[in-house]
């Protein structure tokens, strides 16, 4: 049986595992800081979104008393014979 794959050339490799995130890009420097400028602008317009939705919120009145619970007492039980 012929083995068209060379095994061999794989045996003297050696996996590197980090346990830091890998980073992809297109290998600008450039880019990043642009994407960075823009994640903190949106982040920016995102939480004066919020401040202002927070800042013009409804003051709801607080709940009434609730009604009264009613409950299962065991042994308790009335039944109608007939």
């Amino acid at each position: 049986m012929s083995n068209p794959i060379n095994y061999d050339a794989f045996k003297n490799e050696r996996l590197v595992m980090t346990n830091e995130q890998l980073e992809l890009g297109f290998g600008g420097g450039k880019i990043q800081v642009a994407q960075t400028k823009n994640r903190i602008a949106r982040g920016g317009w995102w939480f004066a979104q919020m401040r202002q939705i927070v800042n013009n919120a409804m003051d709801w009145e607080t709940a009434g008393e609730p009604r009264p619970e009613q409950i299962w007492i065991p042994g308790a039980r009335r039944e109608v014979k007939v």
